[in-house]
């Protein structure tokens, strides 16, 4: 009888720019041995206390709204009270409360559920660390 909960752990290298990354087609790839066409949950988490999960549309410039919106929202400037780190980094603590560190979505069939036009995306304005890790869960 196959697992009824499986996790990977994804490293994804983000670089030293703020940056939306796609995660679709690995969170895919998982189910595809995880899920073995069964129905249940994906859930997405992020361990970081300085980026997010969100699901919206990447390509058509939504992305780069989303990362324009925070600066508006979050600006990187000397406000924080949480001050180490590169100036304005006191805004990233706070970028988990407006985009979550989780999302869970449905799997059907083994496959994801997400609209036309959906992604699963990691949210990482944070400039000081190059390196995450995001936890994918199968709950079948």
């Amino acid at each position: 009888m196959p697992d009824a909960f499986t996790t990977r752990i994804l490293h994804v290298a983000t670089g030293s720019d703020e940056t939306v990354v796609d995660l679709t087609h690995e969170c895919a790839s998982f189910l595809r041995e995880a899920a073995r066409g069964r129905d249940g949950l994906l859930n997405v988490f992020v361990p970081h206390a300085t980026a997010g999960v969100a699901i919206l549309e990447t390509g058509a410039g939504s992305d780069r709204d989303l990362l324009a919106a925070l600066h508006t929202l979050l600006p990187a400037d000397d406000r924080w009270q949480h001050r180490h780190g590169s100036p304005g980094h006191g805004r990233d603590h706070v970028l988990p409360a407006l985009v979550a560190p989780h999302a869970t979505l449905p799997v059907l069939g083994g496959s994801l559920e997400l609209g036309t036009w959906q992604s699963v995306c990691l949210v990482d304005t944070n400039k000081d660390n190059p390196d995450r890790q995001v936890r994918l869960s199968f709950l079948g």
